[in-house]
């Protein structure tokens, strides 16, 4: 009989983990590596209230061109609740179409008002070929038991690697509980608690196997990595940047490391970076797009009483950072 050290080694072990879990890429080769920056997308808006699946594509595109290790849509930052099942499934098929053949990861929110709802999105990302599927808990849910069964059904409706959210009161206990019962949970975007506090306790009690994702804006990205991290979960904004502060440290360079990462804290003083308010500035994003968060809409960025213009952005970007913008 396997031994539980053996069956965890076994579960993170490329195509042994596909053999236990059935899954395979859409193309039939070996999935992408679930590991490093995989940034939030925002969801833009044209004028008229439309979701721009252009715009979508486009963060898509921004992610590929600089080295951004993944990009997932639609959750918190994205606006989730606010967007219609058609606009969900039409904005899966942008994102899949324009990361088809890159390098980026793509992860797919699926959670919904019910598991009938949840299971069409996963079946539908699954289809299209996305990486993997996550999903938030249910809205005042905080009954584990009631939680475990949810994450075990989500995990039942696609053979696709499943990220979970990590929110409230949601414990150690009960991502054990979920890693040694749902075959494909194996990242967690830890936003429970206090996850530099954590960490430690996940990483022990799974040996490793189960990958901590960090969100909360990425403000402790070192700190998170010192403690073993796997991922992080910034905006798109300055996705690229926080990408080569992510490859830099992991090559041993950490020095260059906590430098780049401190690039972005400098421009985070002057600016918020929380807004879609610098896609649109790199071009990235079209002048005059929308949103349907309130934190997330184009300002051109207060700080304060001071309100921030594109111009500006674009000249703070041009002085401070162009030499480290890749996408």
């Amino acid at each position: 009989m396997t031994d539980r050290r053996t069956f965890l080694r076994v579960l993170g072990g490329g195509a042994a983990f596909q053999a236990i879990t059935g899954w395979r890429a859409a193309s039939g080769a070996p999935g992408k590596l679930l590991a490093g920056v995989f940034p939030i997308g925002f969801s833009p808006f044209t004028e008229d209230n439309k979701l721009d699946l252009e715009g979508l594509a486009a963060q898509v595109k921004f992610c590929n061109r600089g080295g951004v290790h993944g990009f997932v849509w639609p959750q918190i930052a994205s606006a989730w609740t606010t967007l219609s099942e058609k606009e969900r499934l039409e904005g899966t098929e942008a994102i899949l179409s324009a990361g088809k053949g890159g390098k980026t990861a793509l992860v797919i929110g699926v959670q919904g008002p019910d598991m009938a709802a949840i299971s069409r999105y996963a079946a539908h990302a699954e289809k299209l070929g996305a990486d993997a599927v996550v999903s938030l808990p249910p809205a005042a849910v905080s009954d584990e038991k009631t939680l475990l069964d949810f994450y075990q059904r989500v995990g039942r409706a696609t053979a696709l690697p499943l990220f979970a959210q990590a929110v409230g009161s949601m414990s150690v206990d009960l991502l054990i509980e979920m890693f040694r019962t749902i075959p494909t949970f194996r990242q967690v975007k830890d936003e429970a608690g206090d996850p530099l506090q954590r960490i430690a306790e996940i990483r022990r009690r799974t040996d490793g196997q189960l990958k901590v994702f960090s969100g909360f804006g990425v403000a402790t990205m070192i700190t998170e990595m010192e403690l073993g991290f796997s991922g992080h979960c910034p905006y798109t904004n300055l996705a690229d940047v926080y990408a080569a502060a992510y490859d830099l440290w992991h090559k041993g360079k950490k020095r260059e490391g906590f430098e780049m990462f401190g690039r972005i804290q400098a421009l985070a003083s002057m600016m918020p970076t929380n807004t879609m308010d610098i896609l649109i500035a790199r071009g990235v994003l079209r002048p005059g797009t929308k949103t349907r968060t309130p934190s997330a809409a184009p300002t051109a960025g207060k700080r304060g009483p001071r309100v921030v213009t594109q111009e500006e952005i674009r000249q703070a970007l041009k002085t401070y950072l162009e030499p480290y913008l890749k996408g």
